[in-house]
């Protein structure tokens, strides 16, 4: 078994509008990374359109048919400040959630052995009644839920390392006592929450708050003696990795400094508990990451070691 890429070309005509960072021509950058020879090899699939069950199990309620009803027919729209939809955003959303679908049907199947979703838009931001921060559907919890329902995966985790918190994962999971989120982010920062006393009410969720200008021995650090051995006690029964990489030394975004290094070091963690835990089940999904050129280097390291690990 080999590491599965999943992506999808709809993901290209999410047109947020010019010099807007959650652009297009990030995920041209990805594939431009994962079209290298080094992956010549790895399988790749298009992403299927996820339904309205499987959104609905992360979305409850209305959410997604609001969701669908504010996408324009032309032009673009503002959910808010920052989050943009246009004619193309529903196809994206919905082959981004479906993208994270496949994947771990993929792995619980035993057809890939892990998988990386090369998909925009975001999903980390997206709470269970809120599109919000660039993000529209959470693709991490919508992968989640569809383990447990569809492959009896009980124990789902999710672990994040973009710069920004997962407000939304966080909010989903947050009254679960069998989903675990954990996630380093700098903090104070966009969205404002994340801080250390946030636990979840099962104590099932794990932050690690880091200030600015923090580098990838503090990221190691935190990841080590805070979020490894707290998923390694969960034991999941699948790990998805929220794969941003906006903490990057020059991220546009923001203020630490990771080098791609740190990202192959996380990976291949992450990939080290999953082998102890859960037969090494590991769906990765991207999430922010805004300098071009650190976000293809940065998923080149990151799926260069989900291939090799």
């Amino acid at each position: 078994m080999s590491t599965l890429i999943v992506t999808h070309t709809s993901g290209l005509e999410h047109d947020t509008g010019p010099m807007h960072p959650e652009s297009p021509d990030r995920l041209r950058s990805v594939l431009k990374a994962l079209n290298q020879s080094a992956f010549k090899d790895v399988p790749r699939e298009d992403a299927p359109l996820a339904t309205a069950e499987q959104v609905a199990r992360a979305h409850p309620g209305d959410f997604f048919a609001k969701l669908q009803a504010i996408i324009p027919t032309s032009g673009s729209r503002h959910i808010d400040p920052d989050t943009v939809v246009s004619a193309g955003s529903g196809q994206a959303m919905i082959r981004a959630a479906g993208a994270v679908v496949r994947a771990v049907d993929a792995v619980a199947m035993g057809q890939a052995r892990n998988a990386f979703c090369a998909v925009r838009p975001p999903g980390h931001h997206a709470e269970s009644s809120r599109a919000m921060g660039f993000c529209l559907i959470n693709n991490a919890a919508v992968g989640a839920y569809h383990a447990r329902a569809v492959h009896g995966y009980k124990r789902v985790a999710v672990v994040d390392f973009d710069v920004h918190h997962g407000n939304g994962t966080q909010e989903i999971f947050w009254d679960d006592a069998d989903a675990f989120y954990a996630s380093t982010h700098q903090y104070p920062f966009y969205p404002g929450t994340g801080g250390r006393a946030e636990k979840g009410a099962h104590g099932n969720v794990v932050n690690v708050p880091l200030p600015s200008g923090s580098r990838g021995d503090v990221f190691r650090g935190g990841m080590r003696d805070e979020v490894l051995p707290a998923l390694t006690a969960f034991k999941p029964d699948i790990i998805l990795i929220s794969a941003g990489f906006d903490a990057h030394k020059d991220d546009p975004l923001a203020s630490l400094g990771f080098v791609e290094a740190d990202y192959a070091w996380a990976t291949a963690a992450l990939m080290d508990v999953a082998t102890n835990v859960c037969g090494g089940r590991v769906v990765s999904l991207l999430e922010g990451g805004y300098n071009l050129d650190a976000l293809g280097a940065s998923v080149t390291a990151h799926v260069q070691t989900l291939k090799d690990h």
